[in-house]
């Protein structure tokens, strides 16, 4: 039978092969962080509206756009969050095994603008001492930010 499968896959190549393997395989959201530093080693945190109240604090996230790159999300998330440019650098980190979602980090350093929060989504955002982070920060970003160390 596996013989019959590989010939027949062989036969259809191409646009068809793409969309049977669209529809076997499993699909997922990627959320993509950016560990933002600038250039006296701070990190950039961010109050979010939208997370709990007692873990509100954590990096600049969120979702990739189709089509998007991970490190141009980084890039436009931070930007819209906050208004400030950024430089993506190394992967940080990648995690599965979420039922819809894949997590991508990036380290990302600051490159220019002025801090304008998008109040819609953002309460604050601070510069923090990646030894002196606040009461309330996601436990996954303090542990992306030790790992991200220079």
């Amino acid at each position: 039978m596996k013989h019959l499968i590989a010939r027949l896959w062989r036969l259809i190549r191409g646009p068809l092969q793409w969309r049977l393997l669209w529809l076997w395989n499993a699909k997922f959201m990627v959320g993509v962080t950016g560990v933002v530093r600038d250039d006296g080693g701070r990190v950039l945190l961010l109050r979010h509206r939208m997370w709990p109240p007692e873990r509100q604090w954590g990096c600049p996230t969120g979702y990739a756009n189709k089509g998007e790159t991970f490190e141009d999300t980084v890039v436009r998330e931070v930007r819209e969050e906050t208004g400030l440019d950024v430089k993506v650098n190394r992967l940080v980190r990648v995690k599965s095994g979420y039922k819809l979602r894949v997590e991508a980090a990036y380290e990302a350093e600051f490159a220019g603008g002025t801090l304008k929060i998008d109040s819609v989504e953002i309460l604050e955002a601070r510069w923090f001492s990646p030894h002196d982070l606040p009461e309330g920060i996601q436990e996954s970003h303090r542990l992306l930010i030790q790992h991200a160390q220079p």
